[in-house]
């Protein structure tokens, strides 16, 4: 389906003067496709890419059925606190834009229990966005109800049905009522996640308004092959070429910190922000990098589909991920709401598989360029950096080291009787 107004998708008059009020006029594709389906009561499942406003596809026609009937609940899972906090804010403007009484909460760990239960007591309300792990600590401690859930959204489903959140969510699931709408929205999903997602939804409508794995195509993508040696080398020479705020990924959090204090060593200003953090350092360095005090945020992927900040220039993956899918979230923070954007990677000579399944989710190649150790690139590998395996022949007439077969090899404990007995 495509619109140019959301006059014509069939949301509340309510939800459209709030929407006329912040100045929101045209839908993106999957906001025009899903949100026709979604006022019906259908189940979903919503496949676009990265950043093109997947919480306002689900978001805009929950807030309307929210206001109809204000003893309705909904309930969005996300799988990261930043996620959760940003879900939040953004369906919370246009409830306020709307004047009406509705209310909001974000359920995230790191965050007082104390005040949340306060906050549950004292305003009943209808929007919960959570994070399992917190929301399954409500449900032991008896201090939520989910009986009036009419609407299940899972953001980012394919992270939260993967074999970490499941059991969490499954333990959510059965507190709800059978009588909801759910709905499952992510840029990426495998066959074995739709599958396990079949338990949570009737007849659900696919909607896939591009193909899952695609990034935008306002993101030119760099892949660069160098010495794990050379990496930080590497990426200082390429924040001196880039302008901008620049995201940065690595796989693990303790080299989040390595490379945050090497970068400030190195005069950049930078900030770490991964899960071993507490809530206030994760949304102070959040904020550092929004106002631009900070101009490098390097984090782990916890941050991959928890960060909108507007204006990204240039996401770099220091470490490639272990997962293919997490590649397409992690470049998805640049090229944002019509914003053209840069993804550089990183990549050493014997992640060349890791290189392939990416460019088999994304349906397209990865130009390669390599860097040697004196900064030079290359568009074809120098010998210095052929893959591992390939062996010079030896030169005609030199010996070469020849390895016994096995079964010619002497056992260990023959072995050392056979010295024994040569020494005597």
């Amino acid at each position: 389906m495509s619109t140019s107004t959301f006059q014509a998708l069939g949301l509340s008059s309510d939800v459209l003067s709030a929407l006329e009020f912040l100045k929101i006029e045209k839908p993106t594709p999957i906001q025009a496709a899903a949100i026709p389906e979604a006022l019906t009561g259908t189940d979903l499942i919503g496949l676009a890419q990265t950043g093109t406003g997947k919480t306002f596809a689900f978001g805009l026609p929950i807030l309307g059925a929210l206001i109809a009937n204000p003893s309705q609940r909904a309930l969005i899972l996300v799988p990261t606190r930043e996620l959760a906090l940003q879900v939040e804010e953004s369906l919370q403007k246009i409830a306020r834009a709307t004047r009406k009484r509705l209310s909001t909460i974000s359920l995230i760990g790191g965050a007082s229990m104390y005040n949340q239960i306060e906050r549950l007591k004292k305003f009943q309300p209808q929007l919960i966005v959570a994070t399992p792990g917190r929301l399954n600590d409500h449900l032991e401690r008896r201090t939520i109800k989910l009986d009036a859930v009419k609407f299940l959204v899972l953001d980012e489903a394919d992270r939260m049905l993967d074999m970490g959140f499941t059991p969490q969510v499954n333990r959510i699931v059965e507190q709800l009522p059978a009588d909801r709408q759910t709905m499952l929205f992510s840029a990426t999903m495998s066959p074995a996640v739709t599958k396990l997602s079949a338990s949570y939804l009737k007849s659900p409508e696919r909607i896939e308004v591009a193909q899952q794995g695609t990034s935008s195509s306002l993101v030119t993508q760099e892949l660069y092959v160098v010495g794990k040696e050379q990496k930080r080398d590497a990426l200082l020479r390429i924040l001196k070429e880039h302008t901008g705020s620049v995201l940065v990924f690595t796989r693990t959090k303790h080299a989040t910190g390595r490379l945050s204090d090497w970068l400030e060593s190195a005069g950049e200003s930078a900030a770490p922000i991964h899960g071993d953090r507490s809530l206030g350092q994760r949304r102070a360095a959040l904020d550092g990098f929004k106002s631009g005090r900070t101009r490098v945020l390097v984090a782990t992927d916890v941050a991959a589909r928890g960060i909108d900040v507007t204006g990204i220039a240039l996401v770099v993956n220091f470490d490639l991920p272990d997962a293919a899918e997490d590649y397409v979230h992690r470049i998805g923070r640049t090229g944002r709401a019509g914003r053209e954007g840069v993804a550089i990677s990183l990549a050493t000579r014997d992640q060349e598989r890791m290189v392939r399944d990416i460019e088999r989710l994304m349906r397209k190649p990865l130009e390669r360029n390599y860097m040697t150790a004196s900064g030079d690139v290359h568009k074809e590998a120098p010998r210095a950096l052929e893959p591992v395996g390939a062996r010079p022949a030896a030169p005609r007439g030199e010996r070469t080291y020849a390895p016994k077969p096995y079964h010619q090899r002497r056992p260990y404990g023959q072995q050392r009787q056979h010295e024994k007995r040569k020494k005597w």
